[in-house]
C-alpha cells in the first residue's frame, strides 16, 4: 500500500473524475499557489467509476477554468485502495460521494474522509450537483464558486490544524 509524502495531501472525489473533482483540483491547487505554499500541498482528483478514465474533464468544465485563468492538464482516474493511506484529506462532492467513499475505505484506511461544501458554504450551498447532464456551462461557473469558497476556508482551517 501507499505511504505518505511530508507534504499534506487532498484528494478530490466525483461519480467520473470529469466535472466537479477536476475543477476543485485546480481550483485547491490555485488557492495553495496564491498562498505560496504549492511546495507543502499535493492535490489531485479521481473518479468513484472508471467510465472516463484517461479523459480530459468536460469541455465545459475547461472552459470555466480557462475563464478564470486556471490550466488543467490532468485526466481522469478511478479512486484506489491505496489512496485512502497515500491522502490526509478526500473529499466527496456531494453526500452520495461521501456514503460511496465511506464503502470502498480498506481496512486500516487513515485518510480524512470529507464533504467539500462543509467548508464555508451556506447549509443550502453545501451539496455540489452533478452538472455533467446540464446544458450550457452555467451549472460549471456554480461548481466553480462553490470550490472557490470551499478550498479557500478549508485551507485556512488546515492551516490552522482546526480539521476534525
Amino acid at each position: 500500500m501507499g505511504k505518505r509524502s511530508q507534504k499534506n495531501s487532498v484528494l478530490m472525489v466525483c461519480v467520473g473524475n470529469l466535472c466537479r473533482s477536476p475543477i476543485a483540483e485546480a481550483v485547491m491547487r490555485d488557492v495553495v499557489e496564491r498562498a505560496g505554499l504549492q511546495g507543502e500541498w499535493r492535490v489531485e482528483s479521481a473518479g468513484i467509476e472508471g467510465w472516463h478514465s484517461g479523459r480530459q474533464p468536460d469541455e465545459r468544465a475547461l472552459n470555466v477554468l480557462a475563464r478564470h485563468n486556471i490550466d488543467y492538464l490532468g485526466s481522469a482516474r478511478v479512486l484506489a485502495p491505496e489512496d485512502y493511506l497515500k491522502f490526509d484529506y478526500i473529499f466527496g462532492m456531494d453526500l452520495s460521494n461521501l456514503a460511496a467513499l465511506r464503502r470502498m475505505a480498506p481496512k486500516g484506511a487513515t485518510t480524512k474522509l470529507l464533504l467539500l461544501g462543509d467548508f464555508g458554504l451556506k447549509p443550502d450551498e453545501r451539496i455540489l450537483e452533478d452538472p455533467y447532464y446540464d446544458i450550457g456551462e452555467a451549472p460549471f461557473e456554480q461548481i466553480y464558486r462553490q470550490c472557490s469558497i470551499a478550498c479557500n476556508n478549508f485551507l485556512k482551517q488546515a492551516r490552522l490544524n482546526q480539521i476534525m
